[in-house]
């Protein structure tokens, strides 16, 4: 299926690894103009180059700080004087620290909004006049499976992230009528570092060995393993493209079955 990202200009933040760089390689596959952004140098350049050699794009990339609102405003400038103009964005930022209610005062509850919340409006705020010029665009932003099914140990993310939910579902509504599509994408358990790290954590809070934990939580997925970012990437390719104009304000999840819920 043709997706449409042709010539297309994306922008994908949190992309030098992960679930982010999963997107950027999907779009880039494509045919899109990708420019990636993470907080580190020389990462996010390095990951630039491998995308390049994998797909044959334009891929070019920015250091980048979700919490400086100059540095958004740079990587969108950085972008517009590539590419010309923007037509897709990725909000997506790393995680906040997990822990319980107890464990955070103002400073990391402040912290965690800023990461999570506010970067995805700042985000959000500096594309929408170069998507408005272009008459569209596809924004899509990378929450977590904890905005349908809150994570016993992850109390930051579940409220930031749905926060984000929230912003997207209302995005989606008031600039339907600029051409602008505003979706949310759901990772569940992926076979990532950020996986990884939360489950090394809850090994040495338990007790348990990792490898015990692992197999544990994979048992849990309908499909009987973790997701691997490239089938992240492809459904967020979707989103952004043409092939999805009529999927507006929605939530797509991405977990192999493991959510229960019906919403």
């Amino acid at each position: 299926m043709d997706l449409g990202l042709r010539d297309k200009s994306i922008m994908v933040a949190a992309a030098s690894r992960g679930l982010g760089y999963g997107i950027a390689r999907e779009v880039a596959r494509a045919g899109a103009r990708v420019c990636i952004a993470a907080p580190t140098e020389p990462r996010v350049h390095e990951s630039a180059q491998k995308l390049r050699e994998e797909t044959g794009a334009q891929v070019i990339s920015c250091q980048f700080d979700a919490l400086d609102p100059g540095s958004i405003l740079d990587w969108r400038d950085t972008t517009i004087s590539q590419f010309g103009g923007i037509d897709g964005l990725v909000v997506n930022a790393g995680g906040p620290p997990a822990g319980g209610f107890d464990d955070f005062d103002d400073a990391q509850w402040q912290r965690a909004f800023e990461l999570t919340l506010l970067s995805a409006v700042r985000m959000i705020r500096a594309v929408l006049p170069s998507m408005r010029s272009r008459g569209g665009g596809s924004i899509v932003t990378v929450t977590s499976s904890s905005v349908k099914e809150p994570i016993d140990v992850l109390l930051l993310s579940n409220v930031m992230r749905s926060g984000v939910t929230s912003l997207a579902k209302s995005l989606s509504r008031e600039l339907a009528v600029k051409g602008i599509r505003v979706n949310n994408l759901v990772p569940g358990a992926m076979n990532t570092d950020r996986l990884k790290g939360l489950m090394e954590a809850q090994a040495e809070k338990t007790g348990q060995p990792i490898d015990k934990l692992w197999a544990e939580r994979a048992a849990t997925v309908p499909l009987g393993r973790f997701g691997e970012a490239d089938e992240f990437g492809k459904a967020g390719a979707f989103l952004l493209s043409d092939a999805a104009a009529y999927i507006n304000g929605e939530t797509l999840v991405v977990d192999g079955g493991a959510m229960k819920t019906v919403w």
